[in-house]
Formats: structure tokens, sequence, C-alpha cells
């Protein structure tokens, strides 16, 4: 009972309880000696999505062995399972001892990998956090919040690295609170607005748009869906700006010429709070959109999580009449069986895939075999993130039908595209309108 009392059942790693304790002990030495020692914060990425896709034994096994790994990694550290993915590093240090930033990157190379579980290759990334005792805190309680800022740092800069804590890391977090507490408000506010980025057949016919929404912050200015929309699936207000979002495209996509078809993103917590296909109904009722001219886009990470739930909405949807299209496709654990578990009407392909796909082997062979997918699936396929001729005469000689991104036209306010809207003219997928008085958008755009 004692054992368990300070040990976590699943890898026999220390646990919370123990990690406190010797955190404790740790400091009463580290001021009576001068000594100086390290915290590490350690995160598995995207742990979760293997978990629902390997399954959740084959997840115990992962962090079995990613425990005795890191064990090997740092004998001399004391190591706890803080619960989930997560672990905690407490390396005391002195003059013969290997430096903080050598134990973080054998800590690092140890958890991160392929590994081969019940018969599974698993690939898993890792982010680490570090603070030192006493630069960085001079309690345990501040120790482990400025290791995990510095956490949460390496995962907003892409996730798979190392960072060390440094002063500018608290503020960014303090800002990032600040931001999260505005967008609970700025549906509100009237603070958000739709972008429009025009989607084309190779003939270079527009044939719809996309709806991008923006956020137009008191102070920040105008915010780009990259720099928010994690924010917003955290705290649930996710919910809140995807019905505004899919209301007001419906509404502007009514009064376009029947042809233009409008797609919206759906994210993964829409489905998982609230009645969506009955939001969807009535919104179609409110706006008299038809059906068929509305398409929602899902990532595969929709169904992931109660798989079995996510297909019975899907399948409502598409009995409503809408059209549902896989996003991001292959960046992702379970991309082929989800076309399998469900009728898409449509894939795109993810731009990192279509980035400098004319001169990348690799890419090539992977557009390729999306592009084959389709046909033998019967399924459209559409190509985003193209932004160079290039690219594009690429996808035209492999036989890919629809393009998005740069080179057809970057999101704009709607009233941009008004020869195409207003039934002028089909509009050109290489003649994007100029507007030089929009302002840029804080974070990167689609």
């Amino acid at each position: 009972m004692a054992h368990l009392a300070h040990h976590d059942p699943l890898t026999g790693l220390a646990n919370r309880a123990a990690l406190a304790a010797h955190l404790a002990t740790t400091l009463e030495r580290a001021k009576a000696t001068h000594a100086s020692f390290a915290v590490f914060s350690i995160d598995l990425d995207h742990f979760k999505e293997a978990n629902d896709v390997f399954g959740h034994a084959a997840g115990d096994d992962l962090l079995c062995t990613i425990s005795r790994r890191l064990q090997t990694a740092a004998p001399e550290a004391f190591i706890a399972r803080m619960g989930g993915d997560e672990f905690t590093v407490v390396l005391a240090m002195d003059d013969r001892s290997a430096s903080a930033k050598d134990v973080a990157d054998r800590l690092f190379e140890s958890a991160a990998g392929k590994f081969e579980i019940r018969g599974q290759h698993i690939s898993i990334g890792v982010s680490i956090g570090a603070a030192i005792y006493p630069k960085d805190g001079e309690n345990a309680a501040a120790l482990m919040a400025n290791a995990d800022a510095a956490l949460y740092r390496a995962k907003a800069d892409g996730r798979r690295m190392v960072q060390f804590f440094d002063p500018e890391m608290d503020k960014r977090l303090r800002e990032r609170y600040a931001l999260q507490r505005d967008l609970r408000s700025a549906v509100a506010h009237g603070e958000l607005v739709l972008h429009y980025q025009p989607q084309a057949r190779m003939d270079g016919e527009i044939f719809g748009f996309e709806a991008l929404a923006r956020w137009h912050h008191p102070k920040h200015g105008l915010i780009s869906p990259n720099a928010f929309v994690s924010l917003a699936e955290q705290d649930g207000t996710i919910v809140e700006i995807g019905e505004w979002t899919l209301r007001q495209a419906c509404r502007d996509a009514a009064s376009w010429p029947s042809p233009l078809q409008i797609a919206v993103n759906l994210s993964p917590v829409q489905f998982r709070f609230g009645d969506l296909v009955g939001l969807v109904h009535s919104i179609l009722y409110e706006t008299g959109l038809a059906p068929g001219r509305l398409e929602l886009e899902i990532t595969e990470g929709v169904l992931i999580r109660d798989r079995a739930t996510a297909l019975s909405v899907l399948r409502r949807l598409k009995a409503l009449g809408v059209r549902v299209s896989m996003d991001d496709f292959g960046t992702g654990y379970a991309s082929l069986s989800s076309l399998q578990a469900f009728p898409f009407d449509k894939i795109k392909i993810d731009r990192s895939f279509v980035s400098g796909v004319g001169s990348n082997v690799q890419s090539a062979a992977i557009v390729r075999t999306i592009l084959s997918l389709g046909n033998a699936l019967a399924l459209p396929v559409i190509a985003e993130g193209v932004e160079t001729e290039d690219e594009r005469a690429f996808l035209m000689k492999e036989g890919c039908p629809e393009i998005q991104g740069y080179l057809v036209g970057r999101p704009h306010p709607i009233a941009l595209y008004k020869n195409v809207t207003n039934g002028i003219s089909p509009g050109s997928a290489f003649a994007e309108p100029k507007d030089t008085t929009a302002p840029q958008a804080l974070g990167v755009t689609r």
C-alpha cells in the first residue's frame, strides 16, 4: 500500500505525491548548499490520437516503454508520471553532472521516435519544457509553472523540441490568457468577420468559396484562425464561433448565383456539444440556402473520438442533402480507415504535400497516390495550398480537377469577389482582385 501511495500503478514511476515530496527535499538541499537543479515537463505529441487509433492497451504499453526509456536515458534523475502522457523529471546538478541541456536532449531522443507495440508501428513525438533553480523560480510552484510555460512554447512553436524557460514566456502566457478571455465575448461584440478563399477548376473557373473566420480584435487588429481557433477549442468557445460562422456563411452564399458552393470547416468539438444536425437544418431553413450548395469540411480527428457517434452525426448531415469532405487528407493516423467508414463527397489534399510538389519526390508520390485513390473511389479531389504555377502544372498533369490556394486567390472579404458572386462573370482563378486597403491578419492565413 505504501508503494502504491507514491508510485504510478501503470508504469511504476513516481506519482504526483512522490514528486511533491522529492521537490521539497531537493529545494531544501539546494538552498542549504547553493546548488542548482532542473525541472523538465515532458508531453507526448498527439498521444491521444494514437491511443484512440491503436487502442488503449497499445497506448498503455507505449507509456510503459517510454517510461523505461526515460529511466535509461537519465538514471541520475527523479522521474514521475503526472497522468495521461505527461511526465516530470527533476535533475540535481553539480560540477560533475551533465548539463541540463545534455540531459534534456537525452530525454528527447529516448522518448521520441518509432515504436513497435503489439505488432503495430507507432510514431510519437515529444515536447519538453525546462526551468532551472534558482533563476527560473525559487519554489516548487514557480518552477513547475515555468517548466509548463516552456513546454507550451515548445508546442506552440511546432512541437518535437526542447525549450528552456525565459521571462518572455511568462509574458506571452499572460497575453494568451488575456486573448482567450477576450475571445469569449468576440461573437457578442460583433468582432468576427468572414473572409472567403476561392476554389477553382483547372480551367480557371471559380466554382465556390471556403469561409474563413477572422477576428477584429479592438486592440490587436485582424487576427487569423491559426492564432485563435486552438484557444477557442480549449474552452468550448469554438461551438459559438462555429455556429456564427456557419450561419453567416450560409446567409452570404444564399445571395450568390446558385452554382456557387460554400465550404465551412467544422471543429471536432462541435460534434461533442449540442445538436449539430439540428443546427445545420435550422440554418439552412433560416437562410434559404439549398443543402447541396453547402460543403462541411472535417478532419479525421472528428472520427477518432467516439467514432460511432461521429459517424451517426455525419450520416444524418448527409441525409439533409449537404456534402461532407475530408480536410487535410493524409496528415493523420486513420485517413484510409475514415474513407472506408464513411462515404465522403470529396478529399482535400493537405497543403504540406502540395508545397513544392513538382520538385519533391516524396510529396509527388503521395499526391499521385491520393489522386489515384480518389479516382478508384469516384471521389473528387481538391488540392489546397497551391501557390505557384509549377505546383498547378504538376497537379493538372496528374489529373487533379480542383485547386485552392494563393495562386487561385487569398482570403478576402466577399465584396472583392463581387464579379463572381453577382453573376457578372464566372471568375478567373488567376486574376485575383487587389485590396490595397485591407489590413494584414495577425497570424498565418490559409
